[in-house]
């Protein structure tokens, strides 16, 4: 096995999850060259691994089907022996399949996988639920093992230069946004966390530059003052950085959790619409998940969230009490 392609051109916190199989691929074929396809906008998460020679990138947003195949002449051109397609959607099957890899491998539920090599079963079952970073293992457990590697980020050392500042006293992070609003645990709870919080301790407001102004409304309305908001101005690895020193981070169930994850920084998740057994859960040494105590029979409503909560009273945020994360 000479030269591997990961694709995963998803969200941010899927390509974090995806990133533990270079780290078991690595393992088992150190010589081999690894590169990982990813959206564009994502590249950065990947900067500084160690065990990646090439990370490709794939414009959603600007004539997309253009780009696509693009992408496919770069991946053609790149002769790969094993190409691995961690997604289950038309688009990345087709880069899959006509890759002119030896071998390509992908879950069945890609609607072109009876034209990959090898198709693995996905199986999402809520009853016996499986992390999402078993289920990427099945791809490669064939011709590795079936024990588990951690995705792992890694920050560069002007990336902890950068975060320095902050850390000078106990201090926490919360990021308070989410693409899916029914995954975000509302504005109004997040102020009355910060303002029963420990005053012994800074609080940081995490998140990228779409989520500034949310964050800035947030703490003017808190009047816990050891409040700054840090969204807009650090990168992924810087945040994530900043989050492994911190004595806790706060998240919704979103890409903060998995960056968590990958430096094993100690984490407290709220979940409100989806629920753990989905798959998506912290795996980081000290973790909390969060969830209301009420049986709802409309939760959850979808498996990546909802841009609205569907019978509009949102009970499955809103019956969250802030004492359940203080504790």
């Amino acid at each position: 096995m000479k030269k591997i392609l990961i694709i995963q051109t998803a969200f941010i916190g899927d390509v974090v999850l995806a990133i533990a199989l270079v780290e078991k691929l690595h393992r088992y074929f150190p010589n081999a060259t690894i590169d990982f396809l990813v959206r564009k906008g994502n590249e950065s998460l990947l900067q500084n691994n160690p065990y990646l020679n090439e990370v490709l990138s794939w414009n959603k947003k600007e004539n997309k089907f253009k780009n696509l195949f693009g992408v496919l002449k770069k991946i053609r051109s790149n002769k790969y022996d094993l190409v691995i397609n961690v997604q289950r959607f038309f688009a990345t099957g087709l880069l899959t399949a006509f890759s002119g890899a030896g071998k390509t491998i992908g879950f069945d539920k890609n609607p072109l996988s009876f034209l990959f090599s090898k198709k693995i079963k996905h199986i999402f079952n809520l009853q016996q639920p499986k992390h999402e970073v078993e289920r990427n293992n099945e791809l490669i457990r064939d011709f590795t093992d079936n024990s588990l590697s951690m995705p792992v980020l890694y920050p560069s050392g002007k990336d902890e230069q950068i975060i320095l500042e902050y850390v000078t006293a106990k201090f926490v992070t919360m990021t308070p946004s989410s693409v899916w609003f029914t995954k975000k645990y509302p504005a109004e709870k997040w102020i009355d966390l910060i303002n029963q919080f420990d005053p012994a301790y800074n609080i940081y407001l995490l998140g990228g530059k779409d989520n500034v102004e949310e964050c800035n409304w947030i703490v003017d309305h808190a009047y816990n003052k050891n409040t700054e908001v840090l969204a807009g101005k650090l990168s992924f690895l810087q945040s994530a950085a900043l989050m492994k020193r911190a004595n806790m981070n706060y998240v919704n169930d979103s890409a903060p959790l998995h960056f968590a994850s990958a430096v094993n920084a100690p984490v407290t998740a709220i979940f409100c619409s989806t629920i753990p057994a989905f798959g998506y859960t912290p795996l980081s040494d000290i973790s909390f998940i969060i969830e209301t105590s009420e049986k709802l029979p409309c939760r959850p409503c979808g498996l990546h969230g909802k841009k609205a909560c569907p019978l509009t009273h949102f009970k499955c945020a809103n019956t969250i009490k802030t004492n359940q994360i203080l504790e």
